[in-house]
C-alpha cells in the first residue's frame, strides 16, 4: 500500500489518501495483545485521561493502538484527532506505526504533529488578528542577532553587552508567556541588573521590528497562538472544536506557554489524553513545569489516571535499582515498575582511581565484550556532563575502538583542538604543509589567499618545502612573524616540559582572546575556552603517566595516529557499530544493552551547580532514574576516588543516590590489585597509553 501524505512546516503530518486507491476499512482493531494497563489506556476515549507511562512500558505501542481503536472501533473521523509530540522523530514514528495498523481511507484526516507545526498552522490561518500578514517568514539565530545588534547601538549605553545573553533571555521570557510590556512588571526583572533594563528596551525593539518586517522568531511560534487564544477566545473555540480528541505526548515536558496552549485547545471539551512520566522529568533548566503532570488532575477534573507499570526494557536488577532509587523523591506520582524478566546480571559500582583510571577500565571492559561478539552499538557511555568526556575520547581513540558523540562534536574534531594540534605537528614537523596552511593566518596575520598562493608557486618553482619559503619572506611582516614563531617553540618544547610549552604557546598566540573575537555568544565562546582548557589536561595526563618520555614527538604522533585511524575506517556500515557516548539528558527515550554510567559521585551527579544553589536535587535524582533505566542487559556504574580539579587532586564520594542502596548493586573496587589475577594487572598496567608507546618505540 503506498500513501502519500502531506509535510507541512517542522514535519507536520496530516494523513492525505488523494494519490492511493480506496482499499475496504477493517472490521475492528484487535488490541488483544496489549496488557490490561495498556488496553485501559487505549480503550478509554472520553473525558481527561493521564496514562502515567513508565521506563520502558510500552507508552508509543499504547498511544499508536489508541489512535488506532478511535479509528477503527470507536468510528471517530480523523479529523477530530490531534496527537502532538515533541520532536519530528516522535511524531514520524507515530505516523508510521499508525500507517501500520489502519487503512489510508480510515486516517484520512488525522493530525500526528509537533506543538510547533500546529502553532505555524494556526497562524497561517489567524495570524491577522494580531496585526501580521499570514506569509509571515520565520528568522533564523542570524537574523534575530543582526537585530539584537542594530538594537544595541540605538541604546547608545557606556557599557558593552553579550548579544547572545540578550537574546537568550528574550527567549526565556516568551516561553515564560511574558511579553516585552510584562518584563518589568514580572519575578524575572531585576532594576539593579544592568542587562535586565538593556533587555528590556531591546525586546521592545526585537519585536518592533520582527512585526515591521513580517516576521516570527522560533519562541514567536507558540507565545503568539497563546497571545491569539487569549485575545480572540473565538479563536480557540474554533480549533477546540475542530480537534475533539487531542492527545499530548511526554506531558512531563511541557512548559507554562504549552500548558495555556492545551487549556486554549480543550476550551470547549475535555477529551484530553496526556502521555507522561513525572520520574523522568529531566529539562527543568529549559522551563519544563512537573506541576503540568503532577497537577493534572486539579486542572481537568474526574480525570481517570491509567498507570503503565510493566516495564519490557530492563532486567529485574536493573529495574529493582531504579525503583529504589526514584522512590526517595518525595513529590511524585506513587508507582512502582515491575518485569517479567527476573533474570539478570546484578548492577556493578565500580570504585576507581581518577578520571583516567576510570576511562580505562571502562574501554577496557568493551573491548572485553567486543572481543565476546558484542555489537558496540548495543553500548553506551552515559555522563552528566561534557567535560567528563575527554579521558574517554582518550582512551577509545587508543584502544582503536569506534565510538560517536551523541549532541556534541567529538573532542578531536572541534575547530580550535584541530588548530592547537596542527601547531603542535608543525612545530614538530615544518614540513607538515597541511598543518601550515591551516593555521598560517591563525589568529589573524593579515597573510591571505593570494599571498600563500604566491609563496605556494615559489616553493614548487624551487623545489622547496613552504615553511622555507616563509622563512625568506622580507616584506610580510606577518608571515616573519609566524616563522619566528615556529622556531622559537622548536626550541621551547625542548626546553621545557610538554604542559608548559603547550601552555606558552597557546599564551602567546592570544589563543583565548581570538576564541572570545570569534564568537558573538558568550557562552559560546566560554565552551570554546573550556575545550582548549581540556585539550592541555589531555597533554597533562600524558605527562603524567610517562614522565620522561612525554615528548612532543610522541604526544604529537599519538594524536595523529588516532586521526589517521579514525580517517581511514570503512564505510557507513562500519561506522553505525560504535559505542555511543552521549549526556543523560540526551539519552532520554533510548536503550542499550550495555550502560555505563560513569561519574556516580557527589558535584557531578548530583551536579556541583544544584548543590552550590540547593536548587531541586529531586530532578537531579531524576536524572539518575533515566540513566539507570536506559540499561537492558547490564549496567556498571563507576566513581573516582579523585579527581584533578584546578590543576590539585581532591577526594571524590560516592553520589548519594546509591549510597544506602548497597544491596541493590555490588561494589567492586578496581584500584585493589588483590582482586585481580596477574594477566588482569599486567594488562591494567600497560593498559593503552602503554600499548601505544611500545609501538611508537618499535
Amino acid at each position: 500500500m503506498r500513501v502519500v501524505y502531506k509535510v507541512r512546516s517542522f514535519l507536520s503530518f496530516d494523513f492525505d489518501t488523494s494519490a492511493t486507491p480506496f482499499y475496504p476499512p477493517s472490521l475492528m482493531i484487535s488490541l488483544a495483545g496489549l496488557n490490561p494497563e495498556q488496553r485501559e489506556a487505549a480503550e478509554t476515549v472520553e473525558g481527561p485521561v493521564l496514562i502515567l507511562a513508565g521506563a520502558g512500558s510500552g507508552k508509543t505501542r499504547t498511544v499508536t493502538y489508541r489512535i488506532a481503536h478511535m479509528l477503527t472501533n470507536k468510528k471517530i473521523s480523523g479529523k477530530e484527532i490531534l496527537a502532538v509530540s515533541f520532536t519530528n522523530k516522535a511524531a514520524a514514528e507515530m505516523k508510521e506505526r499508525v500507517s501500520h495498523l489502519v487503512d489510508s481511507r480510515q486516517r484520512k484526516g488525522t493530525t500526528l504533529c509537533t506543538f510547533h507545526s500546529l502553532g505555524i498552522r494556526i497562524l497561517r490561518e489567524d495570524i491577522h488578528h494580531l496585526g501580521y500578514n499570514n506569509l509571515f517568514t520565520i528568522y533564523d539565530q542570524a537574523d534575530q542577532m543582526s537585530i539584537v545588534r542594530e538594537g544595541l547601538k540605538n541604546y547608545r549605553s557606556s557599557k558593552s553587552y553579550d548579544r547572545g545573553i540578550i537574546m537568550s533571555k528574550i527567549g526565556f521570557l516568551k516561553n515564560q508567556g511574558i511579553s516585552a510590556d510584562e518584563f518589568v512588571k514580572s519575578k524575572f526583572y531585576d532594576p539593579e541588573n544592568n542587562y535586565d533594563g538593556a533587555t528590556e528596551y531591546i525586546y521592545h525593539f526585537y519585536q518592533d521590528k520582527l512585526q515591521f518586517y513580517n516576521a516570527l522568531d522560533f519562541d514567536d511560534i507558540l507565545f503568539l497562538v497563546v497571545k491569539l487564544f487569549k485575545q480572540y477566545p473565538e479563536v480557540a473555540k474554533k480549533y477546540s472544536e475542530r480537534f475533539k480528541y487531542i492527545m499530548i505526548d511526554e506531558y512531563q515536558d511541557t512548559n507554562a506557554l504549552q500548558f495555556s496552549f492545551i487549556q486554549g485547545l480543550t476550551s470547549t471539551h475535555q477529551n484530553i489524553c496526556v502521555v507522561g512520566d513525572d520520574d523522568q522529568s529531566i529539562y527543568g533548566f529549559r522551563g519544563a513545569d512537573i506541576s503540568n503532570i503532577l497537577n493534572f488532575e486539579k486542572h481537568y477534573l474526574n480525570t481517570k489516571v491509567i498507570k503503565l507499570e510493566e516495564n519490557y526494557r530492563s532486567t529485574f536488577p536493573i529495574l529493582n535499582l531504579a525503583n529504589e532509587v526514584i522512590k526517595l523523591n518525595l513529590n511524585r506520582k506513587d508507582k512502582t515498575m515491575r518485569t517479567s524478566q527476573m533474570e539478570g546480571h546484578l548492577p556493578l559500582l565500580w570504585a576507581c582511581g581518577e578520571a583516567d583510571h576510570e576511562a580505562s577500565v571502562v574501554v577496557e571492559e568493551i573491548i572485553r565484550l567486543q572481543s565476546h561478539g558484542i555489537s558496540l552499538s548495543e553500548i553506551a557511555i552515559l555522563y552528566r556532563s561534557n567535560t567528563q568526556v575527554p579521558p574517554f575520547e582518550d582512551q577509545l581513540r587508543i584502544g582503536q575502538v569506534p565510538y560517536t558523540i551523541i549532541g556534541g562534536q567529538k573532542f578531536y574534531e572541534k575547530k580550535e583542538i584541530k588548530d592547537i594540534i596542527a601547531y603542535l605537528a608543525l612545530i614538530q614537523n615544518t614540513q607538515d604543509e597541511l598543518a601550515l596552511r591551516r593555521i598560517l593566518n591563525v589568529p589573524h596575520r593579515g597573510i591571505g589567499t593570494v599571498t600563500l598562493n604566491k609563496n605556494l608557486e615559489k616553493a614548487l618553482e624551487q623545489k622547496k618545502h613552504l615553511f622555507q619559503i616563509l622563512g625568506k619572506e622580507e616584506e610580510h611582516e606577518g608571515i616573519k612573524n609566524f616563522f619566528e614563531l615556529i622556531k622559537k617553540y622548536q626550541r621551547v618544547f625542548q626546553e621545557k616540559n610538554l604542559v608548559e610549552a603547550i601552555t606558552l604557546l597557546i599564551e602567546e598566540l592570544n589563543y583565548y582572546d581570538f576564541i572570545e573575537k570569534s564568537y558573538d555568544q558568550a557562552k559560546l565562546a566560554s565552551r570554546k575556552k573550556d575545550d582548549v582548557k581540556n585539550f592541555i589536561l589531555t597533554a597533562d595526563r600524558f605527562q603524567d603517566r610517562y614522565q620522561d618520555e612525554a615528548s612532543l614527538k610522541n604526544f604529537v604522533e599519538r594524536l595523529l595516529l588516532a586521526d589517521s585511524q579514525d580517517a581511514h575506517a570503512p564505510g557507513e556500515g562500519f561506522k553505525k557499530n560504535e559505542v555511543t557516548l552521549m549526556t543523560l539528558h540526551a539519552s532520554k527515550g533510548l536503550e542499550f544493552d550495555y550502560v555505563f554510567l560513569v561519574g556516580m559521585e557527589e558535584e557531578l551527579l548530583p551536579h556541583k551547580k544544584t548543590i552550590v544553589e540547593n536548587s531541586d536535587i529531586n530532578e537531579e535524582r531524576r536524572l539518575c532514574y533515566v540513566g539507570i533505566t536506559r540499561a537492558r542487559k547490564k549496567l556498571i556504574m563507576t566513581h573516582a576516588k579523585e579527581r584533578k580539579i584546578y590543576g590539585k587532586m581532591i577526594p571524590r564520594f560516592k553520589s548519594r543516590f546509591v549510597v544506602e542502596l548497597n544491596e541493590c548493586y555490588k561494589e567492586v573496587d578496581r584500584t585493589n590489585f588483590g582482586d585481580m589475577s596477574e594477566e588482569e594487572v599486567k594488562v591494567f598496567k600497560k593498559n593503552f597509553f602503554g600499548g601505544l608507546m611500545d609501538s611508537l618505540k618499535e
